[in-house]
C-alpha cells in the first residue's frame, strides 16, 4: 500500500496524507493531470470518480461525481490556485449539487499537493485544510479519511501499469 502517515492536527485544522510512490514526480504528476488517470484513483475503490471538467492551471477547475453501490452520485467541484508542474498543485475543493452548482451548505476545504522526489520514487502529500473544527470534524465522521487513505491505495496499480 502507498499510504505511509495520515496525520490530523486539531490545532492547524489539517489533515495530511503522505504516500511513498515508486515513480518519478513527472509520473506521478500525470495521476493528477490526466483526468482519465485520475477517476481511476480519485475516490474511494466502491465510489469511483468521473471527471467532467478539468483544466489543470491556476485559476482552473475541475467538476466530477463519485458514483456509489448503489448507482447513487456525489457531485464535487475544484478550482486550482496554484499550478507548479511536477511539484505542486493546491485547489479549494468542494460539494456540489447535482448539477455541478457548488453546495454552500457542505464545507469546502483547501487541498495542497506536494510531490518530492526520494530515492524509491516520489513522496506524495496531500493536506487538506479545514475553516473550522466543526467542519473537520463534519468530513471527518462522513469518512475522509478513509476514502482518501482508500482512494490513493490504488495508485501503485495504476504506476505499476506504466
Amino acid at each position: 500500500m502507498t499510504v505511509v502517515s495520515t496525520t490530523k492536527d486539531d490545532e492547524a485544522l489539517s489533515l495530511s496524507i503522505v504516500a511513498d510512490l515508486a515513480a518519478p514526480p513527472a509520473r506521478v504528476w500525470q495521476l493528477w493531470s490526466d483526468p482519465r488517470q485520475l477517476e481511476r484513483w480519485w475516490g474511494p475503490p466502491t465510489w469511483p470518480a468521473t471527471f467532467v471538467d478539468h483544466d489543470l492551471t491556476t485559476g482552473g477547475r475541475a467538476t466530477y461525481y463519485m458514483t456509489g453501490p448503489e448507482g447513487e452520485k456525489a457531485h464535487g467541484w475544484w478550482r486550482f490556485d496554484s499550478v507548479d508542474e511536477p511539484w505542486s498543485l493546491a485547489f479549494e475543493d468542494g460539494f456540489a449539487d447535482d448539477d455541478g452548482t457548488p453546495n454552500d451548505s457542505m464545507p469546502t476545504t483547501r487541498a495542497q499537493v506536494v510531490l518530492e522526489e526520494i530515492p524509491e520514487g516520489t513522496r506524495m502529500t496531500v493536506t487538506s485544510s479545514f475553516q473550522s473544527a466543526e467542519q473537520m470534524q463534519q468530513l471527518v465522521e462522513m469518512g475522509m479519511v478513509e476514502g482518501l487513505t482508500g482512494a490513493m491505495g490504488q495508485i501503485d496499480t495504476i504506476l505499476a501499469e506504466g
